[in-house]
């Protein structure tokens, strides 16, 4: 599991340097040391200082005003990630069992990802001045046009080292995202409304005129200020949210193909920004105007989804007999690995109550992650989403309160349960067009949707055939549920039996 941490970025790398084929098959490449800036370290960083910075100016305000509830509201979500960031950035790179007094201290003081974005920079700018022996080799499928060629890269200290600083804050920046960046989001979006700050309110003048008057405390400088600092905090907020989201469906798909060298191209990258942004947009917007009208019963709707997220994987464990993973940490005992494994679950929780997670969870495997791509998983979670969602907007039409008088609720609905339709489409289209490793699905999109309407209309019987569509025609789908291991010899032949798809290079030469 290690192994796989310190390697999985190596498509950071460039191998476009020298190629030379081995006796075995596999061809081995020697890169040297081109490495690609680490431009994931960086805006995890940039977010998390600006978020940091953002919330406390917020509770400065807040605390001007006598808002007590609202500015611990927003400490608690702003002290709560940075300390998990702290913790998951210590245990990942191992410091305590290191001689790093500074590096410790400057955890202490919430300023962990300052110094790791520092460590990576240097190292990615004395990489490649000096030459430096490889300490592994990683070997991957390369997919280009209709030929499958095992590869092997040679890896030095700094591909290493850069490598477990992007994985480090990888898993940093969902932790960021979950349980920091979107109850912060969900707070603010209600506390300004509750408390009318950027819209202004209908008020009735002594001369009986009706006009528009800011409910905003002070003079104009603090009723900007009222107005831009929760403003930039929840855009901030958003977008830490949807890269946490982006990461998520990317180490899936690292993760499920480790075998494969993945590259996505940046159609992809726009596909899932907007199906992202969409979706936890729409899903906040509609749990935030649901407690504006009903603030009690969005507690029920809260842990409800919590729950039911964090028990199902535990009730599969349970279902399957499985024991639990050994490899999580050596000096773990079962209570430990237990307790890992509950914060692990919990985070699952987390991200599934805003947004589709993109992995499910197996306790039981030493990865932790289901490999299989379950279609109908998908399906049941976005339909029972777009229900809920459809709900809560429902309700809060129904009992919505006179503040929401200037706006047009109809229009409102609309617009949420349009933004949430547009969300899985983008969806859709990302599985079906620009996932990388799409040829190598058993089913698509496009084979699902035809299955449903045939089911419909009671086409398709057990030895009847049909004709390949324009999208079965272009995605080959007899492919293993597992990417196959990497075995030097015998790869290229099993590849040929098997008719495994073959996927274009995602990586520019």
């Amino acid at each position: 599991m290690e192994e796989g941490d310190q390697v999985e970025n190596i498509s950071d790398v460039e191998q476009s340097h020298h190629e030379s084929a081995s006796e075995n098959g596999v061809m081995l490449v020697v890169n040297h040391s081109n490495i690609q800036p680490p431009f994931s370290v960086v805006l995890a960083t940039l977010l998390y200082c600006a978020e940091f910075v953002c919330a406390a100016v917020l509770c400065n305000v807040y605390h001007k005003t006598d808002d007590d509830i609202w500015m611990g509201s927003t400490i608690t979500f702003m002290l709560v990630p940075a300390v998990l960031t702290q913790l998951a950035l210590t245990f990942i790179h191992r410091d305590l069992g290191r001689d790093r007094p500074l590096v410790l201290f400057l955890h202490l003081l919430l300023l962990g990802p300052l110094i790791r974005c520092f460590e990576a920079l240097v190292v990615y700018f004395k990489a490649g001045k000096e030459e430096e022996p490889y300490v592994t080799i990683s070997r991957k499928i390369k997919l280009k046009k209709d030929q499958a060629t095992p590869m092997e890269w040679e890896i030095g200290h700094s591909e290493r080292k850069l490598a477990t600083h992007r994985n480090a804050f990888k898993r940093t920046a969902v932790i960021q995202a979950f349980l920091g960046s979107t109850p912060q989001l969900t707070l603010q979006l209600y506390a300004n409304i509750q408390e009318k700050y950027f819209l202004p309110v209908r008020r009735k003048s002594p001369l009986d005129g009706i006009h528009g008057e800011c409910c905003c405390f002070g003079g104009s400088n603090e009723c900007f200020v009222s107005v831009f600092i929760p403003v930039t905090l929840m855009v901030i907020c958003l977008i830490s949210i949807t890269y946490g989201a982006l990461v998520c469906s990317v180490l899936a798909i690292n993760i499920r193909y480790d075998d494969y060298k993945v590259r996505l191209r940046p159609a992809a990258y726009l596909c899932m920004i907007l199906w992202r942004g969409l979706e936890i947009a729409t899903r906040i917007t509609s749990l935030v105007l649901f407690s504006s009208a009903l603030t009690y019963w969005v507690i029920l709707v809260g842990l409800g989804n919590l729950l039911f997220f964090f028990l199902q994987p535990w009730a599969e464990f349970w279902a399957r007999r499985a024991s639990l993973p050994d490899n999580v940490e050596k000096n773990f005992s079962k209570l430990g690995t237990t307790v890992v494994l509950s914060l692990v679950t919990f985070l699952y929780a987390c991200i599934n109550v805003f947004c589709w997670s993109a992995v499910q969870l197996d306790l039981g495997h030493r990865d932790l992650i289901e490999m299989k791509q379950h279609w109908g998983r998908l399906a049941a979670y976005y339909g029972g989403r777009f229900l809920e969602n459809s709900t809560l907007i429902a309700l809060w039409y129904f009992y919505k309160s006179d503040f929401y008088s200037y706006v047009c609720a109809p229009l409102l609905v609309a617009q949420l349960l349009i933004c949430y339709s547009l969300a899985v489409l983008f969806m859709l289209l990302f599985y079906q067009f620009c996932h990388p490793c799409r040829r190598l699905f058993r089913h698509n999109v496009h084979d699902c949707l035809a299955c449903v309407c045939c089911c419909r209309r009671g086409v398709g019987g057990a030895g009847e055939t049909h004709p390949h569509s324009y999208s079965t025609a272009a995605t080959m789908v007899l492919a293993p549920l597992e990417p196959p291991n990497l075995q030097p010899p015998d790869l290229t032949s099993q590849l040929g039996e098997h008719e495994t798809a073959i996927v274009e290079d995602m990586e520019v030469a």
